[in-house]
């Protein structure tokens, strides 16, 4: 089945026009539908950190849901991503009869495309006022003094870093940074610390997340080369803070540079 289409118990595959009763299995799709459709959102992820005050039944982590829990739910939607989320999970609950639609976000103009197809299958009846704030601000992001290279780890022990094809390394894109394995056969290659500093990139940025990069843990493997401390959320994810991710990363990268 294509990744970006439903599929479930429902005749046709597809949900109820007004889903009452959603699970989700990705952070951000999680703060996007709970910030539209309170009290929609009937299970989340442990990982599920916004916002803060969630109040729902926790089914598991993103690679690795408890299956039973999300059934006892009796969810009209489940919403999940093929990149964080396992196949084998996924057809799990459709093979119990449930609807669960799978988005793809690579770029930022499909991160639009996919949270308005996710937030009109969980039941909103128009399209939400930070949804159209967020596409305005990323129409016309801080314009970038000049382009500027970079390696981006996502991981260390071992070394990982974006590659092909990927959400974040878009973001950068459009935010001036390119990125040196944006050719890279692989999403996400492990690349060992040598090679990293021998990519001679004019910034390293680093998040903090999914590892968690600090002040003291990340910059120190790259000595002589200015680090850029970001925020992992409004790098990599694709919901609410797609708004202000435009001026927080720009200002990050900006401050790195100095």
């Amino acid at each position: 089945m294509d990744p970006g289409t439903f599929g479930g118990g429902r005749p046709g595959g597809y949900p109820r026009p007004s889903a009452a009763r959603v699970v989700s299995l990705v952070p951000s799709l999680t703060e996007a539908v709970a910030e539209t459709l309170p009290g929609a959102l009937v299970g989340a992820t442990d990982w599920c950190s916004r916002p803060a005050d969630l109040a729902v039944t926790r089914i598991g982590g993103t690679k690795n849901p408890a299956v039973d829990r999300i059934l006892a739910l009796a969810p009209d939607l489940v919403v999940a991503n093929e990149e964080e989320n396992r196949a084998p999970d996924l057809d799990a609950l459709r093979t119990a009869g449930l609807t669960v639609l799978v988005t793809e976000v690579r770029t930022v103009p499909q991160a639009f495309t996919e949270l308005d197809r996710v937030l009109t299958a969980c039941g909103a009846r128009s399209r939400p006022r930070w949804l159209d704030g967020a596409e305005a601000a990323w129409a016309a992001p801080p314009e970038p003094a000049g382009r500027t290279t970079a390696v981006v780890p996502i991981w260390r022990r071992p070394w990982m870093v974006l590659g092909r094809d990927t959400f974040a390394g878009d973001v950068l894109t459009r935010l001036g940074v390119d990125h040196r394995y944006a050719g890279h056969p692989e999403r996400y290659p492990r690349v060992p610390l040598e090679e990293l500093r021998a990519a001679a990139p004019d910034l390293v940025v680093l998040p903090d997340e999914p590892y968690r990069f600090t002040a003291e843990d990340g910059p120190e493997a790259f000595p002589g080369l200015p680090c850029a401390l970001v925020s992992g959320r409004h790098l990599t994810w694709y919901g609410p803070s797609l708004a202000r991710a435009p001026r927080v990363l720009a200002r990050a990268l900006r401050a790195a540079r100095r």
